[in-house]
This record gives C-alpha cells, structure tokens and sequence, in this order.
C-alpha cells in the first residue's frame, strides 16, 4: 500500500507531488536511520505528520508501506519476489515465525519420517532419542538461516551468490528447486487422500484439489502464508494432543519404551531421518524472516524459528515411531486411514481428515512460494535483474505447481519406498551448501552484503567462484563412501556396521576448507550493508 492509500493520507487530502516526496524521503530515511527525518513540507501539516508515523521503526501494521520498482501497490498480493525489503516494509512478530514452523513440522510427512525409525529396524526408546539429537543437530543449523533474513531482507539461496558467484549459485539452486519439488508431490500424495476421503472423491480428484488451494495461497504471498501457518499450527495442535490421547489410551506405551535393544547403525540412521528434515529446511527459512524489522534480535530469531521446527518435528516424529511400533505393516501405505481410525466418531474422523489436508497446506505452500523464489533467482541471474514482474511470478508459480502435482498422480501408489530415498539421498547435497553458507555469513561477512551486485555478473562476487564451488563438490564427494540409501550405498558402509555417517561429514569437511580457503583469499568485503538503487537514490 502507497502512502496515499492510506486513510490517514486521504484525509488530510495529500496533493501528488507532496505524495511522490513523502514516499520517497520515507523510503530514504528508513534505508539509512542515520539520515536525516524527512522535512517538513510548508502548508502540509498532515503530510509531515504522515511521513513521520510510518517511517518511525515501529510502525508495522497489517498494511504497511510498499513500494516497489514497479510502481505497484501491493495490497492483498505480495508485489516483493528476490528484491531487497526495504525498512519501511518491514514487518512481523517473532510469534508468526514460531508457529508457521510448527505448522510446517505439525503434519503427516513427519509422522511418516518418524515411522521410517522403526520401520527400517530401530526400537521404540532408541529411536526417540537419536530424532531428538538429530532434531536438535539438524534444527540449530536451520535456525542459524533464519537469522539472516531480518540482517540482510533478501531470499535465501539469493544470498548464495555471495559465496558461489552470480552463475555459480544456480548450481545449488538447481538442486533446491528439485528438492522443493519433490517433497511437494510427496506432501501433495497424503493431502490429496485426505481430501479425497473428506470429500469422497477418488486421490486424483484429492490431489488436484490441494494443488488449487496451493495455487490461491502461494499467489497471496508471503502474508497469506504466515497467516495459514498460525490458524494451522492451532488446528495441528488440537489435532496431536487427540491423537496422542487415543494412543496412550488404547495402548501400552510402557511395554514399548521397556523393550530397548540398542543398535549405532539403526541410531544414527533415526539420527540421520531428524537430522536431514531440519538441515532440507536451511534454503527455505530466510524467505520468511526477511520482512522482520532489521532491528530484531538475532537470538530471538534463532530461539523462534528453531524451537517452532524442533517442537513440531519431534512431535509428529514421536507419534510416527509409535504408530509404526504398535501397526506394523498396517501402518506402511496406509498413513492416512491409520491416524483417522483414531477418531472414536464420523464426525471425531471428518475432523481428522480435515487436520491431515489442512496441516500440509503450510509446508506446500512454503515449497510452491519457495520454488517460484529459487527459479527467479535463476533466470535473473542471466538477466541482471534483481526484481520479477507480476506476470513472470504468476507463471513460476504455476509451472512447479503443475510439475509437482504430476509427479505426485505419477507416483503416489508407492509413496513410502521412494519418500525414503528421496529424502536421505537430498541430505548429501544440502549440508554442504549449508556448511559453505553459514561459516561464510557468521565468520566472514555477517551482514556486509552488496545487495547490487548479486545482479551483476560483473561485480563484486563475479559469475563463478571456483573455490566455493570446488568445496561444495568436495563436500558431495565426500559424503558418497559412507552414505547408505536404497539409491545408492558407499562401498565403506559394511565397514562401519551399516551406519550412515554422511551427513556428519558433509558438515564439517566442507565447513572447514571453506574456513580456510575463505581465509587464505582476497576477497573484497564491504564494510556496511549496501543497499540497492530504489527510486533514483543509493541507499547506505
């Protein structure tokens, strides 16, 4: 929303030209807090009074300032993609970050995450312990994205061009946008049985359902998104506290927690299942932070984000582990009715469908908004753009829609089996990129972005950083001989008792070499946050 939409400005009855200069010393003075308040125009008052209420920093009301390269309004439909956030557009509680990653973890793919820890040989005890670590590990590298939102205001994987070069980032990217596509159609097969049992309509119908509703959502944007999350984290809540009261209720969890038979290659596999849920979130969590106030605590933001996941996570892993322990087979392919058949009425189990449909509604829409995000970045790297026009967001985001809900009619009559390998195998290409991003940021150069040259090719980061990209292969290379997936099994994984140590050392290798290569080079860094040209004027 410009100035001159709001009602504080239509009021006061603002001439255009004392609007077009409200917005742009608005603008300027929220870019750098050190210059000066706008002045005073003589004979407008109001318009004074105006500026200086939505530039002060702590104004961040449901409709704040917006104001784009376009020259659109954003109103309801975020008009922001892979451009820098501006102070004036700053806005958001840490509350929004806690429960849209607890409603992202509140929900079905989880639970079946869980499962896999007993499925593929753990007891019930061991099992919870090695997700909670893995939660905790994996958790803590995620959260510490996150923070970089609210510092720097831009996507996450835009901030790779940094490390990588402007082309050498796609080459993660790449991989993110298939991640982000994968874990869509597989998010799209269980919220697509659900709907289809809630409706009584068959899986197809179910799935091609959900996509719509993905669509809407992911369209809106950035608001609407943090908006499901908090109503979903509600209902995911009240859904959980059921269903865990049906399991205790019905079952003897003692006898199941009494068995224990520890095994190192079954605990670091659950391990690794926690482990690699968290790490696979690093790409998406500065996407929805970076419209928090710049002046937001870092701590905070780390303690929201990671807590909201951590909580979510081991929650619906822990009802996964126990629903495979007490079912068996009877769970395998049948997540859904399972949890259902928990539901003591038609009504009891109208509501559960419900939860399971609406709980994937969060993370779906954080992979379509995420996809649209990650292929901007891509081709505007190519273009030197910095910005995407309404029309070419519209279309990304129906492209990887359309791509994921095939993939999901193609594939979803044997979900479980492929989910399984999909999900360790994604893990060897995320810690690296994780490991190379983090230690660059936290030990190197923190905040001290040039924000315009993540579009020029020619600039400060270049097209392709060797020595980055050279670590993150290393780090993939690396990872292979002790990996153990069905896709692929390292020929020193027998060595090792079957134990799956990859993603242990896809962290630190990678974080290493970059810390010392980093070291060793002359990179230049700037001294402050450079912000991008906005309106004519360079903002520092």
């Amino acid at each position: 929303m410009y100035i001159q939409d709001h009602p504080l400005a239509m009021s006061a009855r603002v001439v255009p030209l004392a609007r077009q200069r409200a917005n742009r010393a608005c603008v300027a003075h929220a870019g750098d807090p050190r210059r000066p308040a706008p002045a005073e125009p003589k004979g407008r008052l109001a318009a004074s009074r105006l500026v200086r209420t939505i530039c002060d920093p702590e104004y961040f009301g449901d409709l704040p300032v917006s104001t784009n390269p376009s020259g659109k309004a954003g109103g309801l439909i975020e008009v922001r993609s892979i451009d820098f956030i501006p102070d004036a557009e700053r806005h958001g509680g840490l509350l929004s970050q806690f429960t849209l990653w607890l409603s992202a973890n509140l929900q079905i793919t989880a639970i079946v995450t869980g499962a896999l820890a007993v499925v593929l040989g753990g007891d019930v005890f061991w099992s919870l312990v090695a997700l909670l670590l893995g939660q905790l590990v994996g958790g803590a590298v995620m959260a510490l994205h996150g923070v970089q939102g609210p510092q720097l205001g831009l996507p996450q994987m835009i901030s790779s061009r940094v490390q990588f070069g402007v082309y050498g980032a796609m080459i993660p990217i790449v991989l993110v946008c298939l991640m982000y596509i994968g874990f869509s159609a597989s998010g799209s097969v269980l919220a697509g049985q659900a709907v289809a049992q809630l409706l009584h309509v068959d899986d197809a119908a179910g799935i091609l359902l959900f996509a719509a509703v993905i669509v809407v959502l992911t369209v809106f944007g950035y608001r609407a998104i943090h908006a499901v999350g908090r109503v979903a984290s509600v209902i995911g809540i009240a859904a959980f506290v059921y269903m865990f009261t049906q399991l205790f209720a019905n079952h003897d969890i003692g006898a199941l927690l009494a068995n224990r038979h520890f095994s190192l290659a079954s605990f670091l596999l659950s391990m690794s299942l926690s482990a690699s849920w968290q790490i696979a979130f690093g790409p998406y969590v500065a996407d929805y932070s970076r419209y928090l106030p710049r002046s937001t605590s870092s701590v905070a933001t780390f303690l929201a984000v990671g807590l909201g996941s951590v909580i979510g996570a081991q929650a619906a892993m822990v009802f996964g582990v126990f629903a495979a322990a007490l079912a068996g087979s009877q769970f395998a392919h049948h997540e859904v009715a399972y949890i259902v058949g928990l539901g003591s009425t038609g009504a009891v189990a109208a509501l559960l469908y419900f939860s399971i449909a609406f709980g994937k509604v969060t993370v779906t829409a954080l992979n379509a908004y995420g996809s649209f995000m990650s292929m901007a970045t891509i081709v505007s790297g190519f273009r030197g753009k910095g910005a995407v026009s309404s029309k070419s967001r519209l279309v990304y985001i129906f492209g990887m829609i359309c791509v994921s809900t095939l993939i999901a009619l193609a594939g979803r009559h044997s979900f479980l089996k492929e989910f399984t390998a999909f999900i360790l195998f994604l893990l060897a290409f995320f810690t690296p990129w994780s490991a190379i991003n983090l230690v660059d940021y936290y030990c190197f150069t923190r905040s001290r972005y040039d924000v315009p040259a993540l579009s020029d090719p020619d600039g400060r980061y270049g097209r392709w950083n060797v020595m980055a990209i050279t670590i993150y292969v290393v780090g993939i290379l690396v990872q292979l001989p002790f990996m153990s997936t069905h896709i692929y099994t390292g020929p020193l994984v027998d060595a090792l008792g079957g134990t799956d140590i990859s993603w242990i050392l896809g962290l630190i290798v990678p974080a290493v070499l970059y810390y010392i290569g980093a070291r060793a080079s002359r990179r230049s860094i700037p001294e402050r946050l450079i912000l991008p040209l906005e309106r004519g004027e360079v903002h520092h």
